[in-house]
């Protein structure tokens, strides 16, 4: 991502924007599938993913910021309960993430896709291979949103009674990654491949090895199954705050996925990734990318866009949200009665998220948990904001100047309609602003070209922990 100077003369940063969705109905949105003009719930069609890709990248979208689940959300009004999710559509049905990326990108030359695995519960070796795979078909478009699973329900149906514990999963990950980097970067040498016909050569094998990994979680001898891609390793996106993601990402990510209700709420993370990274892992800060959670709902007058906010709301679906809200934080609010204030119950931790909330969003009388479903209806947990155009650049701006965070992924309230609405008002005023740039900075060039802003940047950089392993003809 450049810079620009703005005519104050202090450096402008030119943002990054994903679109944020899953294969599934509302994702961050649950219920508004019900709504007229609402298409999610058509993504079980290819040509719905083909006309998304065409749409985002006319709007000269960086990428498509792919979410999944392996599981359903059956804590509220629980234990084991998957039928509030079920009943509202919420993340479910959902569909795998990487099957439709590959028809994406044939209709597409430029835009990106992160796509969302969990390192829990799939060999190495196996997902090194189909990354691969995706990152050749797409031209080296593609990226890996790192997460280590967070549902319990996905455990029991993948060969576990219940998930590792949280320090587990990421002790797991850290030696997964470490293997894909091996089989990816280290594997094959650049030349391998010769494809002399005349000596009848496809590939030299002394320039194929063996990894011969051996941990505590993986042996994986090697060698890669497939020939090094056009940025061998995708990538690497990561969302996690905890300490044990924190440390990871710092060490890993290239693009982090952070989200908040305000910029305060996100800022003491940024600035701690971005000092761990430089501090115990010897990376430039400034080249790791914070992408904030951000809905977006515009009208061309301030009461237009209160008005679409107050339809959608009423469209979406409290159980919907509860659901959602009992997966992500392990919470189950169905034991508090419906006029209860949240912020005197026993339980530290909804206090801790409730106060978190009341902070970020002065205001609010009391909170019960109708008033938390109805902060997450429409845009989940990220920061969702009703306005018009100059005031949603207005609040991005904000979030740049407070958090440092360096571009988001925008959640829709309707499919496609608030992408479209995106890009024919909204991208405008921040390409006036000089915010958003107005094509892609390498034409064809793979996904990590156009993030760092960058041509000749297609592999990880050289104090990325990946880089260390680049098997080179030199």
């Amino acid at each position: 991502m450049s810079e620009i100077s703005n005519t104050a003369g202090k450096p402008k940063k030119q943002l990054i924007i994903n679109a944020f969705v899953e294969s599934c109905s509302g994702h961050q949105s649950p219920g508004l599938w019900r709504h007229p003009d609402d298409r999610s719930w058509d993504f079980n069609n290819i040509s719905h993913w083909v006309k998304l890709a065409q749409l985002l990248e006319k709007g000269k979208f960086h990428g498509i910021f792919i979410a999944d689940v392996l599981g359903s959300y059956d804590v509220y009004k629980g234990p084991r309960n998957p039928d509030p999710a079920i009943i509202s559509g919420a993340q479910w049905p959902v569909n795998e993430p990487l099957a439709t990326v590959p028809a994406m990108a044939a209709a597409t030359k430029n835009i990106g896709f992160g796509v969302t695995v969990a390192t829990t519960y799939e060999q190495p070796y196996h997902l090194a291979r189909r990354l691969s795979t995706v990152d050749h078909l797409t031209g080296g478009r593609l990226g890996w949103n790192i997460v280590t699973g967070y549902l319990d329900s996905a455990a029991r149906n993948l060969g576990h009674t219940e998930q590792p514990s949280h320090d587990e999963r990421y002790a797991i990950a850290e030696e997964y990654v470490d293997v894909t980097y091996k089989l990816w970067q280290s594997s094959w040498r650049d030349d391998a491949v010769k494809l002399d016909r005349e000596k009848g050569v496809y590939t030299d094998p002394s320039l194929v090895r063996l990894i011969n990994h051996e941990g505590k979680y993986y042996n994986v001898p090697g060698p890669h199954i497939c020939q090094p891609s056009p940025q061998r390793t995708p990538v690497i996106l990561q969302a996690g705050t905890s300490k044990a993601g924190k440390n990871f990402a710092a060490k890993h990510a290239e693009a982090i996925f952070v989200a908040g209700h305000s910029p305060v709420t996100v800022a003491k993370n940024v600035a701690e990734i971005r000092a761990l990274a430089k501090e115990q892992f010897g990376r430039d800060p400034k080249t790791i990318k914070f992408l904030a959670l951000f809905c977006p709902i515009i009208g061309k007058t301030q009461e237009e866009a209160d008005a679409k906010y107050k339809e959608y709301v009423g469209y979406g679906s409290e159980d919907g949200a509860l659901a959602l809200f009992g997966g992500w934080t392990g919470i189950d609010l169905a034991q508090y009665g419906d006029d209860e204030e949240l912020r005197y119950v026993e339980s530290n931790a909804i206090r801790s998220a409730v106060e978190s909330w009341s902070k970020s969003i002065p205001g609010v009388p009391k909170w019960t948990k109708h008033t938390v479903a109805n902060h997450i209806k429409v845009g989940g947990l990220g920061a969702t904001v009703a306005g018009t155009p100059e005031r949603v650049a207005d609040e991005m701006e904000r979030w740049i100047d407070e958090a440092d965070v360096d571009g988001f992924n925008l959640a829709y309230a309707l499919m496609p309609s608030s992408f479209e609405e995106v890009i024919s008002d909204l991208l405008p005023v921040l390409r006036e602003r000089g915010l958003f740039w107005d094509d892609y900075a390498v034409d064809g060039g793979t996904y990590r070209e156009n993030i760092y802003g960058k041509k000749g940047v297609a592999r990880p950089p050289a104090d990325h922990p990946a880089a260390q392993y680049h098997w080179t003809k030199d």
